[in-house]
């Protein structure tokens, strides 16, 4: 299987940056994953947009793929009760 590049956008970087320590470097760890399986399992489509989202513990990642130019875009991070307003 290919390589993914993984660009993250200077807003979930804030984002990220908000995180615990504790619980970031488990969330990056998550992040760095999706290099190698985009599709990880435990990933899921979300309705009506061409976005996946993945959990770890409390936390969201929200990403885009891009399959023709192999990239996964994160978009946002944040906790599961405030990710999707």
């Amino acid at each position: 299987m290919a390589s993914y590049k993984v660009l993250i956008k200077p807003s979930a970087v804030k984002e990220l940056e908000a995180v615990s320590a504790k619980d970031r470097r488990k969330v990056a760890a998550k992040i760095r994953s999706l290099a190698a399986d985009s599709r990880p399992p435990g990933s899921e489509k979300l309705s009506g947009q061409e976005r996946y989202r993945l959990h770890q513990g409390d936390y969201r990642v929200v990403y885009a793929i891009d399959d023709a130019e192999q990239t996964v875009l994160v978009i946002k991070i944040g906790n599961r009760r405030d990710i999707y307003r």
